[in-house]
């Protein structure tokens, strides 16, 4: 054997591109990545603990991990199927748990999400879940709930002792977290281990990404202090859980999250993610998005301005704002004029239904110079039978910003204010153009599509938001490609 086999890290090196196929634990079948780092393992001695590291660095804890345990063996295996077998299955036993967690010290990241596990645990000290590298976690609240009930209480620390300490040492040397409510979680249980969730947070000291429901202002006061944090991820799927009471008075501002690049919420309501922005900082921020069953336009008000005053607007690169449902009350201002300070702009994503904006052409042009380098532009309108949007407006908005890739918008096609005959200043980055109208006929089609032929050569067709509205000058459109000298040529070298 060659000599630079011997070393760690050239082994490490080589068997690294074994585990590029992704696992999927939850087929129950071993899968090639896996073997073949089992069978690197069994070769020689110098391959042994390289591959086990690999082997056992991302462990999902389910079904399919539990053939190690030498009862669970043949229950398992018997019927070659996972279903259903678990559900007579005493309680792991202290050495049961010894023989699943021997390899513990070598887990990076730990996944604990099936539930139907759960059970297994109930007899096994704490301690034992002792994952000493471990530095990326994907956990259940069920389990969260039940390996933080005998060391965490609600709001604080008990006291310290052996257990709590092993809790602590852990979750404080954590890079990656992620919690997630399972769907089949009852309300109860989910009051319960979301009252446990803001403990956990408080005890990272590392982390780097967070992945979570709620947690309490104590919690985000602590991760405003982290310098590592540079994404965060707030909401809840499944429960539209009560948020925290308003801020104590000795938290009236967070420490700014000095590093953090994304943050997004996924609420029921917007007032949340409100009151985070109304007390925070992010310098350093580059994507924001939000995505709330309801909202009003009071309160899109109060976030878009939280956010404009949030000291990132020379950083700030991506918006993206969703609500199904929104109170439609006609703001006095105009909200897209809290996004102009964001000079970087690439992205903005307004799909709120029935969100009022009040675009109208000078709205547009002041936004476009203020976004030149901006690629994906989409807003909806809830004022669709009178939009104010014109094509000018658009092809002059177009010139203004050059790097355009998407834009999705309202218009208002009764008129054709362009002159298809004047030389056009050609627009050669826009590929995806999306026009919502009243959903009647489009007058002019054959104008319309001279236009988009001349000053949009790589659009090949206008989507609409209403089925059909679009044909007749996606007809014509197709008919000027195809008459063009360039698809004849085109078409004669393929």
């Amino acid at each position: 054997m060659h000599q630079a086999l011997l070393i760690p890290e050239v082994l490490l090196e080589i068997f690294s591109h074994v585990t590029e196929e992704p696992s999927d634990s939850s087929t129950g079948v071993t899968s090639l990545p896996r073997k073949s780092l089992a069978a690197l393992a069994t070769i020689c001695k110098a391959f042994y603990e390289p591959a086990m590291d690999l082997l056992w660095s991302e462990i999902d804890i389910s079904e399919s991990m539990l053939g190690c345990i030498t009862r669970l063996h043949p229950l398992k295996y018997r019927s070659g199927r996972l279903w259903n077998w678990l559900a007579d299955v005493r309680p792991l036993s202290v050495d049961e748990a010894h023989q699943f967690l021997r390899h513990s010290a070598r887990v990076r990241s730990l996944i604990m999400l099936s539930t139907r596990l759960l059970h297994l645990f109930s007899d096994i000290p704490v301690i034992l879940y002792d994952f000493p590298r471990l530095m990326s976690l994907t956990i259940s609240t069920k389990y969260l709930n039940f390996l933080l009930s005998q060391t965490l209480h609600h709001h604080h620390l008990a006291t310290v002792n052996e257990d709590l300490q092993s809790i602590v040492t852990r979750f404080a040397a954590l890079e990656r977290l992620s919690i997630i409510t399972p769907d089949t979680i009852d309300a109860v249980s989910t009051a319960r281990a979301l009252s446990r969730i803001s403990d956990v947070v408080r005890l990272c000291k590392q982390l780097v990404t967070l992945s979570s429901p709620l947690f309490d202002w104590a919690a985000w006061k602590h991760i405003s202090n982290l310098s590592t944090l540079t994404r965060v991820d707030v909401g809840d799927t499944v429960t539209d859980a009560t948020p925290p009471s308003p801020l104590e008075r000795d938290i009236t501002n967070f420490s700014p999250f000095s590093n953090v690049t994304t943050l997004s919420f996924l609420l029921y309501g917007p007032a949340y993610a409100i009151t985070v922005m109304q007390h925070s900082q992010f310098p350093s921020l580059k994507e924001f998005k939000i995505d709330v069953r309801f909202i009003s336009s009071p309160e899109a008000e109060q976030l878009f301005r939280a956010l404009s005053k949030c000291k990132a607007c020379e950083i700030l690169q991506k918006i993206v704002v969703y609500s199904s449902h929104h109170e439609y009350n006609d703001p006095q201002t105009n909200s897209l004029s809290y996004f102009l300070c964001f000079t970087q702009l690439r992205t903005l994503d307004l799909a709120c239904f029935d969100f009022c904006i009040n675009l109208d052409d000078d709205i547009l042009l002041e936004a476009a110079s203020a976004w030149p380098h901006m690629r994906n532009l989409e807003i909806e309108d809830s004022r669709l039978h009178h939009s104010l949007i014109t094509f000018r407006g658009i092809f002059t908005m177009l010139r203004l910003c050059p790097q355009l890739d998407t834009l999705r918008i309202s218009i208002d096609t009764t008129t054709v204010d362009i002159d298809p005959d004047v030389e056009p200043v050609q627009h050669t980055s826009l590929r995806i153009l999306e026009l919502k109208t009243s959903g009647h006929q489009i007058p002019n089609a054959g104008t319309v599509a001279r236009i988009i032929f001349s000053y949009l050569p790589r659009i090949n067709g206008v989507g609409g938001f209403i089925q059909n509205e679009w044909d007749e000058v996606n007809m014509h459109l197709k008919s000027l490609k195809d008459a063009a000298p360039h698809a004849t040529g085109a078409a004669s070298n393929t």
